[in-house]
């Protein structure tokens, strides 16, 4: 091979070389932005749930679980009287133990306890108070109240809006970003729900009107959605 076929060869070898390390001008450096956002809506509860466990004590386990038997089964035809239907109350444990009071060191028996816990739901939330005065006057010393919690019973109406609200303050988030840069938003690469739709539960809302009638205060629930939503960059 003549010294000038060498370097044509060698020149074409560089050129091909050049071609494979420089980037084209169409390839573009991918950019985009990703934007994590809440979304909140206020919604009023429409709905309570009742925690209330019969308890008593007797000489005896059989004795003490009779009695407690007894004492639910009052609550029941009290919550029937009041037209919960029996699909909204469940029983969440039924348990019988002995029980001790300690006396100068000494372990005592005094007999043995029986408990029956129940969760009632109240789907006419403005009823919830008549329905505690029902089943505690049913129920008498036997019966404990453990908490009334006011909540949503279908919150998709609200947990949409939420949605809404999230993409919104996003796509604004996003935009401000963008404006700051010089650039504009492109398409949507994806959008993930960070976290399922979750009412803020207070805690037991229970009082007394003048009348001695028990009134369950609803007040409102925040039903709260977080998303993370990325976008090109044009």
């Amino acid at each position: 091979m003549t010294t000038r076929s060498r370097i044509s060869t060698l020149a074409v070898l560089t050129l091909a070389i050049a071609a494979l390390v420089v980037p084209s001008a169409n390839a573009a450096a991918t950019r985009y932005i990703t934007i994590s956002s809440q979304g909140s809506v206020k919604v009023v509860p429409d709905a309570v749930r009742i925690n209330a466990t019969s308890t008593n004590i007797a000489t005896t386990s059989k004795e003490a679980l009779a009695a407690t038997a007894k004492t639910s089964a009052a609550v029941r035809a009290a919550l029937t009287l009041a037209k919960i239907d029996k699909k909204d109350i469940a029983s969440t444990s039924v348990s019988v133990y002995p029980e001790y009071k300690y006396d100068n060191n000494t372990t005592v028996l005094v007999g043995y306890r029986a408990s029956q816990s129940l969760t009632i739901t109240v789907r006419a939330a403005a009823t919830a108070g008549d329905v505690i005065d029902a089943i505690v006057s049913a129920g008498g010393d036997s019966l404990q109240l453990n908490g009334a919690t006011p909540f949503v019973l279908d919150n998709t109406k609200a947990a949409t809006a939420a949605r809404t609200v999230a993409v919104k303050n996003a796509r604004a988030k996003a935009a401000s970003y963008a404006s700051l840069l010089g650039v504009k938003l492109g398409k949507v690469n994806y959008l993930v729900e960070n976290s399922a739709p979750t009412p803020y539960i207070p805690v037991m809302a229970v009082a007394k009107a003048e009348s001695d009638a028990t009134v369950v205060d609803l007040g409102e629930q925040d039903v709260t959605v977080s998303v993370t939503v990325q976008w090109s960059l044009l």
